[in-house]
């Protein structure tokens, strides 16, 4: 488990963006199993986290269709949380950052960490946007 103190700026990264911070296995699938869009996003202290994943899950929400909640949960830290999400990301495997797409609590779409590393955000947030587009 990764110190608090190391964590918090990349917490506050995408909090600060709206995304709301999840620690529990309830709040994960009280989220998730509604009507409606949300995005799941896996934070890691990772360096693809920093300069891929958090900066693309912003941009992504500039899009006029977008999610309609955005929540993260961290991976080495928020275990229960974490685990809850990867839980209804299967098939996929579980992987860190990440970032997955529900409608009305399943799975429609997914990005895995090896879709993450070494693409520019603007990449990953195109591909965000054109599932918002489909799904939201």
């Amino acid at each position: 488990m990764y110190p608090e103190e190391l964590v918090k700026p990349m917490r506050d990264d995408l909090a600060l963006a709206g995304f709301e911070e999840l620690y529990t296995a309830g709040a994960v699938e009280e989220n998730i199993n509604q009507d409606g869009t949300v995005l799941v996003v896996v934070n890691s202290v990772c360096g693809c986290a920093a300069a891929n994943a958090r900066p693309a899950a912003k941009l992504s929400l500039q899009n006029d269709k977008k999610p309609d909640r955005t929540v993260t949960v961290f991976a080495g830290v928020d275990t229960e949380a974490v685990n809850a999400a990867r839980n209804l990301m299967v098939p996929f495997p579980p992987s860190s950052p990440s970032m997955a797409l529900f409608k009305n609590g399943e799975l429609v779409h997914m990005i895995e960490r090896h879709h993450i590393e070494g693409r520019p955000a603007e990449i990953i947030a195109e591909n965000l946007t054109e599932a918002y587009n489909e799904f939201c």
